[in-house]
């Protein structure tokens, strides 16, 4: 793509810019950070890629990784902001969600272990961990609300934690993971992903494409229930205190 083609594209965010002064929608700000933001971003990681790609450096590497879990769980976090060490364990979650499939797709050798691989699977596996546990933060808030009457019945009868909200961190866990099963479910027939449009758009075969994006939706369904589950078991203690009471 020519610089010039680059330039052009920004009038799809026009577009959006317009449609926002038209409907007085007050996203404009919005919209121009946004793309600011976007654009800024992308290149910067496009010349930090090389450099990490040309060194082929195991730190390199665990930077750039260490760098997108930071972000992806500062991200997925806010969803919780009040509750406290909420960061650090969507930091785990993230993490060991990583190391599971990444380590899963490299010991069956589905992948070779070098940064042009490691880099952008691991950053799809991320993202989708991250969004999934942000889904649940926020499932999980307004279960809370919702069922706060039941959970402190069931502790005023003798349950403990974990048994008083059971039946809330089995619907928040299944809602977190809909998003991901729901996609696996259409793609193909609604949408084509980016890893197979990006391979098409470059020249590979498309049934190679498609061999990789089902490999990739296959990773996917491993990271979200992963995330799903070690999120509800890591952060279900946050909404009680010390005396197994809820918070206020």
């Amino acid at each position: 793509m020519s610089s010039m083609s680059l330039w052009l594209s920004v009038s799809f965010v026009l577009i959006a810019l317009l449609l926002s002064l038209w409907q007085k929608l007050g996203l404009e700000k919005e919209i121009v950070i946004s793309t600011v933001r976007c654009a800024v971003q992308l290149l910067v990681i496009g010349y930090v890629l090389q450099v990490v790609f040309h060194a082929d450096h195991p730190v390199y590497l665990a930077l750039v990784l260490t760098m997108m879990i930071a972000v992806a769980s500062w991200n997925a976090s806010r969803r919780g902001d009040r509750l406290p060490g909420v960061l650090w364990r969507i930091a785990a979650t993230l993490t060991t969600s990583t190391v599971v499939t990444m380590g899963l797709l490299l010991l069956l050798g589905l992948i070779e272990p070098t940064p042009q691989y490691l880099i952008p699977l691991s950053g799809m596996i991320i993202g989708n961990a991250m969004l999934v546990s942000g889904l649940f933060l926020s499932h999980m808030k307004r279960e809370m609300n919702t069922a706060r009457g039941e959970i402190e019945t069931l502790l005023c009868l003798g349950a403990t934690k974990r048994q008083a909200i059971h039946d809330v961190l089995k619907r928040t866990v299944k809602a977190s993971m809909i998003p991901t099963f729901d996609t696996m479910k259409t793609i193909g027939l609604v949408q084509l992903p980016g890893t197979m449009t990006g391979m098409i758009i470059a020249g590979a075969n498309p049934l190679d494409a498609v061999r990789y994006q089902i490999m990739i939706m296959f990773a996917f369904s491993s990271s979200a229930a992963i995330s799903a589950v070690l999120v509800s078991l890591l952060c279900y203690r946050l909404w009680f205190t010390r005396e197994s009471m809820l918070i206020p």
